[in-house]
């Protein structure tokens, strides 16, 4: 495959995923997009995530952004025109029925009818709602996007970060106080690589529009903490639990969290704009893309997660793993120029073709087993959004420039 023919396929695929959730996610019946939507494009009352939410706000800014960046892109008008009003509904939707007028933050879900479900203060949802807001306000100026951007960002630092060991408290009860009951842990793994790796994200962020030093202090602070603890110093793989003091509660490999953090380290450090930092990450993210390809397998799909102690491994090549790859190997390309680190890339794609993309009906199915048979069939749910796969097709088309 030449590049020319990856980056008009992504190009396609970009168009193909956005044609889907314009058409699909919205809930006219109780307000805001689909908690879940079925394998026939069939929306479903359920509970609607913070999570899912927030980054469809940013998935359809993030395009607006793109389609801005790029005025070779076909019909960009036309796409803008019916993206602006979507995110205006997804920001209104979060403000209105995720947002707790009470004690602040987001919930962590609201019932199909946007009544509180699970008012829980989940940090790693307050992740997203930084990242959507305020790439609503990078790609359309609207200023109240940045100050909910702000407010979010706020809660996190008022209520998460850990002054005394560094980093941030995974989750809360409603009113913030302490509770040893989370999403992603429990008891006293109240620190997580996820909640940390999207912390990174949506600080770096906030930075691209905010360069004021309390943003930049917590975007170079989580940077360190990515590096010194979640990664380790001399260290390729990411752990995934801690305690509060940063000892180890989990021993189990992420291929797909690896992957994924192995461009999104370096993209944070080029935002913070931190010579030595940058430098010193280039060499980390190169060596944790080369640890994470042991997660490909024979097929060329990667499985996400392996845990050496037991020998147990989540062997199902999941929709977001594969598109974290695809980014994650070509950037290692970049940043080696070997051309091995291009062919993975290449092979992640054409297993996306091959077996996850709806080729009929749009969107990408959730996963495949090692027979390729389906794991997952629903196209929108509290965790999948247009955001990995979508992401994915952008940076692919930037990066081939």
């Amino acid at each position: 495959m030449t590049l020319t023919n990856l980056k008009s396929e992504v190009k396609d695929e970009f168009y193909n995923l956005l044609d889907f959730w314009i058409n699909y996610s919205v809930d006219q019946k109780n307000g805001g997009f689909y908690g879940t939507i079925n394998g026939k494009n069939i929306g479903i009352d359920s509970v609607k995530s913070a999570v899912a939410t927030t980054r469809i706000l940013w998935g359809f800014s993030s395009a607006i952004e793109f389609l801005n960046a790029h005025p070779e892109l076909p019909k960009r008008k036309e796409y803008i025109t019916k993206l602006e009003p979507l995110c205006r509904r997804a920001y209104e939707y979060l403000i209105a029925n995720f947002w707790d007028k009470k004690y602040g933050g987001v919930y962590w879900n609201v019932s199909a009818t946007g009544q509180p479900d699970e008012p829980k203060k989940q940090i790693y949802a307050h992740s997203f709602f930084v990242y959507g807001m305020s790439e609503y306000f990078r790609a359309t100026s609207f200023k109240p996007a940045l100050e909910w951007a702000r407010k979010g960002f706020d809660a996190i630092i008022e209520h998460s970060y850990d002054s005394k060991n560094g980093g941030y408290v995974e989750a809360y009860n409603q009113d913030w106080s302490e509770t040893d009951q989370y999403i992603l842990s429990d008891g006293d793994r109240r620190k997580s690589m996820n909640t940390h790796l999207h912390l990174l994200e949506c600080f770096a962020n906030l930075y691209r529009v905010d360069k004021s030093e309390k943003v930049r202090f917590h975007l170079q602070h989580c940077l360190e903490i990515m590096l010194d603890h979640i990664i380790g110093k001399d260290k390729t793989r990411m752990t995934l639990f801690f305690t509060d003091d940063w000892q180890l509660r989990d021993k189990a490999i992420s291929y797909g969290h690896d992957i994924e953090a192995s461009w999104l380290v370096l993209e944070a450090a080029e935002i913070l704009g931190n010579e030595h930092l940058i430098e010193y990450c280039k060499d980390k993210c190169l060596a944790m893309a080369r640890d994470a390809a042991e997660g490909l397998q024979s097929d060329k799909g990667m499985i996400y997660e392996f845990n050496p102690e037991n020998g147990h491994s989540k062997s199902s090549r999941d929709w977001w793993v594969m598109a974290e790859a695809m980014v994650g190997f070509y950037n290692a390309y970049q940043l080696s120029k070997k051309i091995h680190y291009l062919e993975k890339a290449e092979n992640c794609w054409q297993f996306i073709k091959d077996y996850l993309i709806d080729h009929e009906g749009g969107e990408w199915w959730g996963g495949v087993n090692a027979e390729h048979e389906l794991t997952g069939t629903t196209k929108a749910s509290p965790w999948k959004a247009p955001y990995h796969n979508l992401r994915s097709c952008m940076e692919i088309y930037r990066r081939i420039g």
